[in-house]
């Protein structure tokens, strides 16, 4: 098994890899070309490319300090690339069918989060999945505010609820119910807020 040096600090991105079978039922096709969105973005993809038919990329925030062997292959053949996501990400529109974004937007202040949310809802066909921590949850360490310029702000459900009408995101409604269901049958309970937006039209 890879041992990607920074995984535990980030504790949804060991969600999503949690998730995956959960996710496969819910969003079936829409997960064959994935953009994994978020810190140990390496460790995310290694995961997804294991799965059948999955194509996957992904867009690490910030600089790797102690990437391995297998993460350095990812980010030379442009696989896994470093991107600050503030800017727009360099993709065309719907490139992707699904956009998973994990312990990225909680370092985002509501002024870059009013650009980064809608420019991962372009480059997604299908729709974006967000994994973000519980406002309870003091997983943000001290060492990740050097590296996203900032400590990490844990919001209510009610707080993204609203921030999502507000910049006119549409939560899917019926793949919230699918993930649910799937969660439900596979005994699988997150521990991080999961929430499903629809792509722009």
């Amino acid at each position: 098994m890879q041992n990607f040096q920074m995984i535990g600090d980030y504790l949804c991105t060991g969600e999503v890899r949690r998730a995956i079978p959960v996710l496969q039922k819910a969003y079936g096709d829409s997960l064959h070309k994935v953009l994994h969105v978020g810190p140990d973005s390496c460790y995310v993809v290694s995961k997804l490319l294991k799965e059948e038919e999955t194509e996957a990329w992904g867009v690490e925030p910030y600089d790797i300090e102690e990437a391995d062997a297998n993460c350095k292959a990812l980010i030379r053949k442009g696989i896994v690339r470093m991107v600050d996501i503030k800017f727009p990400l360099p993709y065309r529109p719907k490139t992707f069918s699904l956009v998973i974004v994990s312990d990225a937007l909680d370092f985002l202040s509501p002024r870059y989060l009013n650009k980064t949310l809608p420019d991962l809802a372009r480059v997604s066909n299908d729709g974006i999945v967000i994994f973000t921590g519980f406002p309870d949850n003091k997983k943000g360490k001290v060492a990740d505010v050097s590296k996203f310029g900032r400590t990490a702000k844990m919001r209510s459900s009610s707080w993204w609820v609203r921030y999502f009408l507000q910049i006119n995101l549409e939560e899917n409604d019926v793949a919230s119910k699918k993930f649910a269901q799937a969660s439900t049958k596979s005994s699988y309970i997150p521990n991080c807020q999961i929430f499903h937006l629809k792509s722009l039209n």
